[in-house]
């Protein structure tokens, strides 16, 4: 997506940029020879830009779209279920929903352009968005299970909110992927569109929103979220305790063992 203002923003790292044009923001994910895979400092970047973006009342739409043609293949499946940090791993939960919630606290809807992939956490982040597009060939997973966890970012309640319990639990306990056509008749995404017309779509329907009265968009934005929001915010503080109970577990341990000495596990369900 091309834009150009002399009011540009960027992210301490170039791998998640913040460009302001006017009225609309693009956030992008830049780290396409990992196709846009994210990690620490990559999480931390995205919450100083949602951060920025929550003072700026010039703002009036986002879009988030992906650099390269995988919008986010999620967490580095390398540092799953590992913790280098000197915060604890319940701390660091807690770190993660709290950047991520600033999504709610945002003046300015925010309109996910995705294509090629969007997987784990990352997909999971997107669906606490406003609005969500894909371009033709774009498939969706929630894999955590197969690495020893739970989706731990707000995608269970806001997928239970979209598709109900039955296709939630198919995502979450399968780790199928399901394709763009499957997402839009769930309603997990509004439009299909060319993947050469994605940018222009999303940056077209930014700019509608950016051009209505501000307060009428505001108004409407404030019923949406006492419908959807307490559910959310409900099912993630149960996942930052579930999530931290599963890294404790004799189970997750298993599970490390069981991978590392390339053997079958042997799960107790503790």
């Amino acid at each position: 997506m091309s834009t150009t203002s002399n009011d540009r923003k960027e992210a301490v790292t170039e791998r998640v940029l913040l460009e302001i044009a006017g009225p609309v923001a693009v956030i992008t994910n830049n780290n396409p020879t990992r196709r846009n895979a994210f990690d620490d400092e990559m999480d931390l970047a995205l919450f100083d830009i949602l951060t920025e973006l929550k003072g700026r009342s010039d703002v009036r739409a986002v879009v988030w779209r992906g650099e390269g043609p995988v919008w986010s293949s999620g967490r580095d499946v390398s540092v799953i279920g590992t913790n280098t940090s000197s915060l604890s791993h319940h701390e660091l939960m807690n770190r993660g929903h709290q950047g991520i919630l600033q999504l709610f606290d945002l003046e300015a809807p925010v309109i996910v352009a995705f294509a090629g992939w969007a997987i784990g956490g990352s997909f999971q982040r997107a669906l606490l968005c406003d609005i969500r597009i894909a371009a033709e060939g774009t498939r969706f997973r929630l894999p955590e299970l197969g690495f020893g966890v739970i989706p731990d970012t707000g995608g269970i309640g806001r997928l239970y909110e979209i598709c109900g319990p039955g296709v939630v639990a198919d995502l979450v306990l399968t780790g199928r992927a399901m394709d763009a056509e499957e997402a839009r008749g769930h309603g997990i995404v509004s439009r299909i569109v060319a993947p050469g017309s994605l940018d222009d779509t999303a940056l077209e329907m930014a700019e509608a929103i950016a051009a209505a009265p501000k307060i009428t968009v505001t108004m409407a934005r404030k019923v949406i979220a006492h419908l959807s929001e307490p559910r959310v915010r409900a099912s993630m503080e149960d996942e930052l305790i579930y999530q931290t109970f599963v890294n404790q577990s004799s189970d997750f341990a298993e599970f490390k063992e069981a991978r590392s000495g390339n053997r079958r596990p042997n799960y107790t369900g503790s």
